[in-house]
């Protein structure tokens, strides 16, 4: 690590430290040791909103009518009990400094840390080509006017015909076997993940762009998503990284393949046009009828039963509570897939959820194999948000660095190198110059 990395680390780790003592000091001396109390009120009050979620969420009729009232009820009723007490002010002042304190925290570079991805500099393509779907997205391609800027960077275009049935896989490699040296997608994660498979399985690069509505590979890419021509760029100055793909059973995923609840009401016709008012008739069903799916796992030495939902990511998902990457992955070269299970039943478990992982109810694994299994003969699988249904055991397998993927050298969202999880007494040492 060189002098001013060093330097730099050491600044952040007494940012990280402060703030974390900030944190604690500033309800000490607005309460005193009332201030445990306070924060005891607090906790029941999440406690209680997360009863009500699972009310609303689980059951119908009147206990689901109280359940969306008590969700919202238990913190309004926290925060008016803090503000008549005078403690609203320092509560807020102390959650922000322990933001401050975590998100300093995990840009500390643990020991041996790269770079989020290791890129190269490429020369441009002879012959790319692009597959474009022009109602992704509510219409990006002709709102961007992509087919005429890609043609005019010298790119062979393939537009998908609504009205008719193409497979996406053959197209691209007939593509490969008529001379293309580079493949693109300007359209949704799921046509980025089947192009993708064949660009890896015939080591050719990949160019993403996000012309689709959610684009959550492009975010982790750092792409512009609100200027999917921007992404055209990697044609004429882009580097090359190295990421990983995720398999589930032989279905290639570059983002997630979902298990349980959340794949059971895709299934759904409905699901398309009414998103809202379909999960809410359909999860009662599944969390706690008797035909609720019940789902075990296998990930690397750890097994786990009793899951009602579990994603399975192409690499892991930062926290959501990270301010600094909410949701989203750090990098995507790790070689691992990230696995989080959710392990609800009956009331008492949702109240226990607000203590995150020790609680036993939401479950984070990192491994490089994933098996998920049921009592059932297939499962209903949502991969990258399109739903399939595989044959039970799947199977789900990372293959590290198997796909080239080209990127503008500038882009606007660009990973950082940070920890994946603060460590806190290095960060001390390091604050203390040790």
């Amino acid at each position: 690590m060189s002098p001013t990395v060093r330097t730099d680390s050491a600044g952040r780790a007494r940012l990280a430290v402060l703030a974390l003592l900030a944190s604690i000091v500033v309800p000490l001396v607005a309460a005193g040791l009332r201030s445990v109390l306070w924060a005891l009120a607090g906790i029941a009050g999440l406690a209680l909103a997360a009863v009500g979620v699972w009310w609303t969420l689980a059951h119908t009729g009147v206990l689901r009518a109280l359940g969306a009232a008590l969700s919202v009820a238990a913190p309004v009723a926290v925060l008016a009990l803090y503000a008549m007490f005078g403690m609203l002010g320092p509560a807020l002042l102390s959650l922000g400094l322990w933001l401050l304190a975590v998100t300093a925290a995990r840009t500390v570079p643990a020991p041996g840390h790269t770079a989020a991805f290791q890129q190269a500099f490429v020369e441009a393509p002879r012959s790319p080509w692009i597959l474009m779907n022009p109602r992704s997205g509510g219409g990006k391609v002709g709102r961007f006017h992509l087919v005429e800027k890609a043609r005019t960077a010298g790119c062979r275009v393939a537009l998908l015909d609504a009205d008719q049935h193409q497979d996406v896989t053959e197209l691209a490699r007939q593509a490969v076997a008529e001379g293309a040296d580079l493949l693109a997608v300007a359209g949704g994660d799921g046509t980025q993940a089947l192009v993708a498979e064949v660009a890896a399985h015939h080591d050719v690069p990949f160019v993403v762009i996000p012309a689709g509505t959610r684009n959550h590979f492009a975010l982790d890419l750092g792409l512009d998503r609100d200027d999917p021509a921007a992404a055209l760029d990697a044609l004429t100055d882009g580097v090359e990284l190295r990421v990983d793909l995720g398999y589930a059973a032989d279905r290639v995923f570059v983002n997630n393949a979902s298990f349980g609840m959340y794949a059971s009401v895709v299934t759904d016709p409905a699901y398309r046009d009414a998103k809202t008012r379909t999960t809410l008739r359909t999860l009662p069903a599944l969390l706690t009828g008797e035909d609720a799916p019940r789902l075990r796992t296998r990930a690397g030495r750890t097994h786990v039963d009793g899951l009602q939902a579990l994603l399975v990511s192409n690499n892991p998902y930062g926290r959501a509570v990270d301010a600094a990457r909410p949701g989203r992955r750090e990098r995507l070269d790790s070689g691992l897939l990230g696995v989080v299970c959710v392990r609800v039943a009956n009331t008492a478990q949702a109240a226990c959820i607000v203590r995150g992982p020790r609680s036993g109810q939401l479950i984070r694994l990192n491994a490089g194999e994933v098996v998920v299994e049921s009592d059932t003969g297939t499962l209903p699988v949502g991969i990258d948000g399109e739903h399939v249904v595989l044959p039970s055991p799947v199977v789900c397998r990372s293959a590290p660095g198997a796909l080239r993927v080209r990127v503008p050298r500038r882009r606007p969202g660009r990973p950082r190198a940070s920890g994946t999880a603060p460590d806190w007494p290095r960060v001390v040492r390091l604050a203390l110059g040790r």
